[in-house]
């Protein structure tokens, strides 16, 4: 009954109210628009909200995903602050007394002093108290560069974990829980495509080579009518596009792969493309060491590409994707061949039109492709007799999308749209050749549903404190036989105590149409993507925040704090025994797949604080967050119907993150940048029994048979509930330092981090051996303990990077 209130006042407010605000505003006052587009003045790359300010009128906008603005203000000549983090601020004079006037902007890198550009004061700039989002942080690209990471790899999901409300899944593992939700609650999308497993080597590492990216954005809550499908988080990157001016590059060597990039103007100043591609050796440096016929190994690889062309100036197109596979494989030669692996990939394309309707309104059409796999086969020869499993999933969209961006006015900023999307699923796909039982099977489960949307949102300027934005998003969901639909209102605010100090509130109602099922929680590639069913209901979350934003301009400081209640309803887990080994596809003539029957439904509920404190400009950058929070679940058979704490259950999270330019990196002289990363997190939460009774095998002979009943008949163990234990807490201090020369053609930068600088011992799993032995296999009369993996002690790493 609330929700339906909400959501009908909300549509009362976009139907009616709204309306009534815009002939409010009318007057008999001449008015002109300002539009265009803002751009990087070396590269013509488009620059993603560059504040626009205009002091007489103290007003301003902002630029959208594609650096177009516009502002509609009262005929006159103005003067028009631009401002963009990294670049140095223009001033711009312009007569508005007799037309409308369409410009391009292009501002220059700090890196570069040009006689004609002024470099204006911070508080002239947007800042985050004048923002009506909440719960939103960009994290800029070169932070991403500079942050110590380990092996060398840079890793923006890593990069991410560093900031409040989001937990890591473990040791260097790259796994996303934000605000107490799992890892198929994050909404992935890079160019408008979703990333559904964002993961290279098991979790270690993250898909997202920051060569290629333009831009980062988190969305923890408020989130805006524009997403949707999933319940805690948005992660939107942005590639580059590609420099229009001049063909530059980047490439670099490090411990465990290499990456190149490469961008120029295919017709200059009209078209350009980017190319960027990395790829792991741990194969071939590990192929010497394998013996005879045998071979094996592990690798994974990306590729980004992008080109664009700009048909004239109200007209742009862009294509862009990424590909990208991890492969792990065993092979054993001689007379009885084996053979084992784990395939998986990502593939996403995304084809857009650009194109402005006038100088108040920009719309964005686009064709997205997504294609997620997963393989596990094994094959072997004996005797001239062959087995052959191959086990896959993996999940297929293709969708359409279309949006309409409207700035009508200063006090007015709306966006609407559609998105229609067909999802091919394919929970289990089976082949068995089986010789030896003369057994041979092919079986396949796939699920067509289409999911649509339509969206509008509003940036209301009341007056000159109060901001709000109220939302109103549509869904629809049809798998097999049954339809969802589904009013999702959304509605931030933000009022001004001061010129720096801000309150804001937010509320968001969320679906997810698709659920996880996972053993570990951890976003695994052997987790599999299924649909909401008629008996498989879609996921759903409410959230409400509020919070504070204080900008602190003399220090160039951010402050926010922010306070969160989330509920879940609907999530799923795996019945206790059961796993995604038991699906089985070959009951066609049942309604139910089967996966639907090993899984049970239940809800969750997280809370807590956040505490984010952000210098991003000077010599100086960095961050310290905190967090505190409580994550529980409850289901009807899971832990005998009680709550328990979720794995990743954190009370206490910290991150305190800074880099020091020692010398600014510039063309006439050398560079060299420090950084430091220390993180503190409570244990996960984990399951171990509280007692162990020895129980001898009767038959002896049957662990020759079967060593899994050799661990299962000498211990039984007791359990006193899920999740009742907690992990040592979790703590470790990056170092990295980076010095970079300008050479004759290029820059070279070489670049040396140590992970885990004082060797912090981390558990990465627990489990109960032998007292005073390393074996894992359990005897008699011996004191059993629990005893601890640590996966990554101090490692440190060199790498070797040019950039021209």
């Amino acid at each position: 009954m609330f929700r339906r209130l909400i959501a009908r006042g909300l549509l009362l407010w976009l139907l009616l109210f709204t309306p009534h605000l815009y002939a409010q505003k009318r007057q008999n006052v001449e008015k002109h628009t300002l539009s265009g587009f803002v751009y990087d003045a070396s590269s013509k790359e488009s620059l993603i909200g560059t504040a626009l300010y205009i002091p007489s009128l103290k007003t301003g906008t902002t630029t959208n995903g594609f650096g177009f603005f516009s502002i509609t203000v009262p005929a006159d000549t103005i003067t028009v602050i631009v401002s963009y983090i990294g670049y140095f601020s223009q001033a711009i004079r312009i007569d508005l007394r007799s037309e409308d006037v369409s410009l391009e902007i292009k501002l220059q890198t700090a890196d570069k002093l040009l006689g004609e550009v002024v470099v204006t004061a911070d508080a002239l700039e947007k800042k985050e108290s004048d923002r009506v989002e909440m719960s939103v942080i960009s994290v800029p690209i070169q932070q991403i560069k500079d942050i110590p990471a380990l092996l060398g790899e840079k890793d923006v999901l890593k990069v991410i974990q560093l900031l409040p409300g989001v937990q890591k899944g473990g040791e260097g593992n790259a796994g996303l829980y934000v605000r107490g939700g799992g890892p198929d609650q994050n909404l992935i999308i890079l160019d408008d495509a979703i990333v559904y497993n964002a993961f290279h080597l098991f979790g270690f590492f993250s898909l997202f080579n920051g060569d290629a990216l333009k831009s980062v954005d988190l969305t923890k809550g408020g989130f805006p009518s524009r997403y949707g499908g999933r319940l805690s988080s948005v992660i939107d990157m942005r590639m580059k596009d590609g420099n229009k001016e001049q063909f530059t590059g980047e490439a670099g060597i490090g411990a465990i792969s290499s990456r190149a990039t490469f961008e120029g103007p295919i017709i200059k100043n009209k078209s350009s493309f980017l190319v960027s591609a990395r790829r792991t050796y741990l194969d071939a440096l590990i192929r010497p060491f394998i013996p005879g016929d045998d071979d094996g190994g592990y690798y994974f690889y990306d590729l980004n590409a992008k080109v664009n062309y700009q048909l004239n100036a109200n007209n742009t197109l862009y294509l862009s994707g990424y590909f990208g596979r991890d492969r792990f494989f065993i092979k054993q030669g001689g007379q009885d061949r084996f053979e084992a692996g784990v395939n998986w990939g990502n593939g996403t394309g995304t084809l857009r039109w650009n194109h402005l309707i006038n100088n108040q309104t920009f719309g964005n059409a686009s064709l997205i492709f997504t294609d997620y796999t997963f393989k596990n086969y094994i094959n072997f020869n004996v005797l001239n007799e062959k087995f052959s499993l191959v086990y896959s999933s993996g999940v297929q969209d293709v969708s359409l999308k279309y949006d309409i961006d409207y700035r009508p006015n200063t006090n007015h900023s709306i966006r609407f749209g559609t998105l229609l999307t067909r999802h091919v699923f394919t929970p289990s796909a089976i082949v068995l050749i089986d010789d030896f039982s003369s057994n041979d099977t092919t079986s396949k489960d796939q699920v067509i549903a289409y999911e649509n949307a339509l969206y509008i949102e509003d940036d209301i300027k009341v007056n000159d404190r109060l901001t709000i934005q109220p939302g109103l998003r549509l869904t629809h969901f049809a798998p097999r036989n049954t339809n969802y639909f589904n009013l999702e209102p959304r509605f931030s605010a933000n009022y001004k105590i001061s010129s720096n100090l801000s309150v804001k509130a937010s509320y968001a109602l969320m679906n997810q149409y698709i659920h996880l099922l996972s053993n570990t929680g951890a976003g695994l590639p052997t987790d599999l993507w299924v649909p909401a069913t008629q008996t498989l209901t879609p996921q759903r979350s409410q959230q409400i925040a509020m919070g504070v934003a204080y900008d602190i301009p003399k220090h160039k400081l951010l402050l926010t704090v922010e306070g969160y209640y989330k509920r879940m309803d609907n999530i799923i887990a795996y019945k206790e025994g059961s796993s995604f080994l038991a699906v089985d596809g070959e009951n066609e003539s049942d309604d139910l797949f089967s996966w639907e029957k090993v899984v049970t439904s239940g809800r969750g509920w997280s809370y807590g604080t956040e505490v984010f404190l952000q210098k991003k400009k000077g010599d100086f950058t960095g961050w310290i967050g905190y967090t505190l929070s409580w994550t529980q679940l409850q289901f009807d058979e899971l832990n005998d119907g009680k709550a328990f704490w979720a794995r990743y259950d954190r009370r206490h999270d910290i991150s305190i993150v800074g880099t020091f330019a020692l010398r600014e990196i510039a063309p006439d002289k050398n560079g060299i940048t420090l950084s430091a990363t220390w993180v503190y997190g409570t244990g996960n939460a984990i399951t171990l029994p509280v007692a162990e009774q020895y129980a001898p095998i009767h038959d002896p002979s049957t662990v020759q048979n079967d060593i899994f009943d050799f661990f299962n008949q000498n211990y039984v163990s007791q359990y006193t509930g899920r999740n009742q234990f907690r992990m040592a807490p979790y703590h470790r201090l990056d170092l990295g330092m980076q010095i970079s020369k300008k050479m004759k053609w290029y820059t070279r930068t070489i670049e040396i981090s140590v992970y885990n600088a004082y060797n912090r011992q981390n558990p990465y799993f627990y489990f109960i051996g032998n007292a005073g032995s390393n074996s894992l296999f359990p005897s008699s009369g011996q004191q059993r303990t629990l005893k601890q993996i640590t996966l990554f002690p101090i490692i440190p790493t060199v790498s070797y990077n040019i950039k021209f």
